[in-house]
C-alpha cells in the first residue's frame, strides 16, 4: 500500500537542490537516502514531514498517516529540558499525563541509565542526545519514520542497538534514512534512493549492491552519450559535404537534404544525456612528505591513565613504521582518546614516559571536533594564517575543495559539518605530513568524501594512527589493528571480532 507519493518534486534554496523527483513509499519499505553534502537530503526529509514546502511538484499522503522525523540534533527548546521531559514532550499533550509510564519503558529499553534521566539534555554527550531523539521517535509510533544521520555521535555499541531497534520495528512501518554510514545502510535498508539534481535513481537493493548497479547504469549512459555524439558528428560531416556539392551545383534538393541532416544532428545532440557527474563538496587530496626512519612511533610498556591518574591500560611494546595504517579499537571510555593525546603530546616534544617519536615525524592531526579550526576565522584566513602560499593559490585551493571564491570570506562558524571537515582535510594536505593521527575523520564527510579520503590514505606512503566507528572506513584503510582489552593494548588480526562483540 502506498503511504507517500512524490510527483515531480523540486526544491530550490538559493540554488536548485533537486528536481523531477518521483518516489513512492510503501508499507514496510526500508529506504536509504544517499547524496553528496548539500544536495538536499535533510531538506527532503523536512519536506516529507511537512515542515517545508516544495518549490514544485506535490506530496500525496495516505489518510491519517503518522510521519515522524528524527533530526540530526535536538531543537533548542529541548536542550533546556531534562532528558526525561524532553522525551515525554513527544507524547500528545492531551494524553501526556496518563501515558507518562511509556517514557520510562522506552528509556529503559534503549539502555539510558536512570542517573541521566534528570540531567539537562544540553549537558549530555552527542551520543546520548541522539538516543533521546530515538526515544522520542519510538513514542510516536509512526507509520513512516524519517531519520537524518542517526549514527552520528554513536559508538559501535549504540549503532548495534539502533540496528536491532530498526529490525524490531513493525513490519508495516516504513523507514527512510539519510546516512553516510555505508555499513549501517547495508544492515538496515532494502532500497536505495540516490538523490541527484536531476534524474534521481531508486534501486530495490541495499547500498553496496545499489551503488554497483548505479555505476553500471552511469557507465552505460556514458557509452550511449559518446555513441550519440559520434553519430551527430558524422551527420554534420555529411551535411557539410552535401552543402559544398549543393552550392557548386545549385541543387535545391541537396540544400534541403543538408538542412535535414543538420536538424537531425541537433536533435540527437539535444537528446543526448551525458554521464552523471554530481560533484561532491570538493576533492580530498592528501600529501605526504615521506621519511626514511625505521619507526615513527614507539610504545614501550607505556601506561595510559585518566587525567586524575586512574590507570586504564598498558601498551606493551608496539611501534608504527612508515606506510603502516594502524586502527585503534576499544569501547567508549577504554582510553583511545587518552592514547591519541599522549601521541600528539610526544609529537609536540612533550613525550610521556615510554612513548617516543622519531625526530623526522611531520604530523597531520585531526580530532573529531576539528578543534584546530577557529570559529571566527574566515576560510581564506584559515589557510593564509597557516601557510605562506599567496592569495591566488589560496583561492584556487579553496575552490578545489568546494568553496567558490564568493564564499571564501565566510567564517568557519557559518560552515556545515561537512564543509568544516573538508576544510580540515585541505589543511591536512597542505601540512604534507608523514604521520597522520586521526580521530573520527569521516564525521560529517559524505560517502564520496569518505571514499576519496580512503583512496588518498591507501595510495600514499604516510603512516597513520586512527580511531573510527565507521566500519567500512576501518576495513578499507587499516593494515594493522590494536585492541584495548583487559587492561592491555594488544595487536589483533582484524577488526571483525571487535565489531561483533561491540554490536551484540
Amino acid at each position: 500500500m502506498s503511504l507517500i507519493s512524490l510527483q515531480s518534486l523540486a526544491i530550490t534554496l538559493g540554488a536548485p537542490l533537486f528536481a523531477g523527483l518521483d518516489l513512492t513509499i510503501h508499507k514496510g519499505d526500508r529506504i536509504g537516502l544517499v547524496a553528496v553534502n548539500g544536495r538536499g537530503k535533510s531538506t527532503l526529509l523536512r519536506c516529507l514531514a511537512e515542515r517545508q514546502e516544495p518549490t514544485a511538484g506535490a506530496c500525496a499522503y495516505a489518510r491519517n498517516l503518522r510521519v515522524t522525523l528524527m533530526e540530526q540534533d535536538p531543537p533548542p527548546e529541548l536542550l533546556a529540558m531534562t532528558l526525561h521531559d524532553a522525551v515525554r514532550d513527544a507524547l500528545p499533550a492531551d494524553s501526556r499525563e496518563w501515558e507518562d509510564w511509556r517514557v520510562g519503558v522506552v528509556l529503559e529499553g534503549l539502555g539510558l541509565p536512570a542517573a541521566l534521566w534528570d540531567q539537562k539534555l544540553a549537558t549530555l554527550s552527542g551520543g546520548w542526545q541522539r538516543i533521546a531523539l530515538l526515544a522520542r521517535a519510538w513514542l510516536t509510533e509512526p507509520d513512516v519514520l524519517l531519520m537524518d544521520e542517526p549514527t552520528n555521535h554513536l559508538d559501535l555499541a549504540r549503532i548495534g542497538l539502533l540496528q536491532r531497534w530498526i529490525a524490531a520495528l513493525p513490519k508495516e512501518t516504513a523507514l527512510l534514512v539519510a546516512s553516510h554510514d555505508r555499513a549501517f545502510l547495508d544492515a538496515v535498508t532494502t532500497r536505495t534512493l540516490f538523490l541527484r539534481a536531476e534524474g534521481s535513481v531508486d534501486f530495490a537493493l541495499p547500498f553496496t549492491p545499489a551503488r554497483a548497479s548505479l555505476e553500471e547504469a552511469d557507465a552505460a549512459t556514458a557509452r550511449r552519450h559518446e555513441t550519440e555524439l559520434r553519430q551527430a558528428a558524422q551527420l554534420r560531416r555529411q551535411a557539410a559535404k552535401l552543402h559544398n556539392i549543393g552550392v557548386n551545383s545549385g541543387s535545391d534538393l541537396l540544400t534541403v537534404k543538408t538542412k535535414q541532416l543538420r536538424d537531425r544532428a541537433e536533435r540527437i545532440e539535444a537528446a543526448a544525456r551525458p554521464a552523471h557527474r554530481d560533484a561532491s563538496a570538493g576533492d580530498i587530496r592528501l600529501a605526504d612528505s615521506g621519511t626514511h626512519a625505521k619507526f615513527l612511533l614507539a610504545l614501550d610498556d607505556a601506561t595510559v591513565a585518566t587525567p586524575d591518574g586512574r590507570r586504564l591500560f598498558t601498551t606493551g611494546k608496539l611501534w608504527i613504521r612508515p606506510g603502516e595504517r594502524v586502527v585503534l579499537l576499544g569501547a567508549n571510555g577504554a582510553g583511545k582518546s587518552r592514547l591519541l593525546h599522549m601521541v600528539t603530546e610526544a609529537i609536540a616534544g612533550r613525550p610521556a614516559e615510554r612513548v617516543s617519536c622519531s625526530p623526522s615525524v611531520i604530523p597531520g592531526l585531526c580530532d573529531q571536533s576539528l578543534s584546530h579550526l577557529r570559529p571566527t576565522e574566515t576560510l581564506h584566513r584559515a589557510i593564509s594564517d597557516r601557510f605562506d602560499i599567496g592569495d591566488q593559490r589560496i583561492r584556487a585551493l579553496l575552490a578545489g575543495a568546494g568553496f567558490p571564491v564568493d564564499r571564501q570570506t565566510r567564517t568557519v562558524a557559518e560552515l556545515s559539518g561537512g564543509q568544516r571537515a573538508r576544510l580540515a582535510m585541505l589543511i591536512l594536505r597542505l601540512e604534507q605530513p608523514n604521520f597522520y593521527v586521526l580521530d573520527e575523520p569521516t564525521n560529517h564527510l559524505d560517502i564520496e568524501g569518505q571514499e576519496a579520503l580512503e583512496a588518498e590514505l591507501c595510495e600514499g606512503e604516510a603512516a597513520c594512527l586512527l580511531v573510527s566507528h565507521d566500519r567500512s572506513f576501518v576495513r578499507n584503510v587499516g593494515t594493522r589493528f590494536w585492541r584495548i582489552g583487559n587492561g592491555r593494548l594488544a595487536e589483533v588480526d582484524g577488526p571483525e571480532a571487535f565489531f561483533a562483540e561491540e554490536m551484540r
